[in-house]
């Protein structure tokens, strides 16, 4: 779905025609699965942190609350989590990948369980 030189890229709501991020950040190896949005005062609102292979995300040592969609390997959302403050867990055990927003996202709002999103290209790097 993403990998390194891919492009630049958003993510879209393809059942609800709506656009979720114009960019999209990836943890895909080990340390930045674990690193995530530790250490940042915030995310931007345009953006999503897309962490993979995951099913559970903690807000440990965070310091702002997220919107969270858990979504399955073929991008059907598994659960949606909005307003995940610090010093919570979520998880969704049929879940492969998290995406993490800010919170507030009125189109995460608007996402419901079921939906499929997926990574489009918009143009080179």
């Amino acid at each position: 779905m993403l990998r390194e030189g891919a492009g630049r890229c958003r993510l879209v709501n393809r059942t609800r025609g709506i656009v979720l991020a114009e960019t999209v950040e990836t943890a895909f190896d080990s340390r930045t699965r674990r690193t995530g949005l530790l250490g940042r005062d915030a995310l931007a609102a345009d953006a999503v942190l897309a962490i993979a292979p995951s099913n559970a995300v903690h807000t440990i040592g965070m310091r702002f609350p997220i919107d969270v969609l858990f979504i399955t390997r073929a991008g059907r959302v598994t659960k949606r989590v909005l307003q995940l403050r610090p010093v919570r867990i979520a998880a969704s055990l049929s879940a492969f990948a998290v995406l993490e927003f800010a919170a507030g996202h009125p189109a995460v709002a608007a996402t419901a369980v079921g939906d499929e999103v997926a990574v489009e290209t918009t143009g080179p790097i």
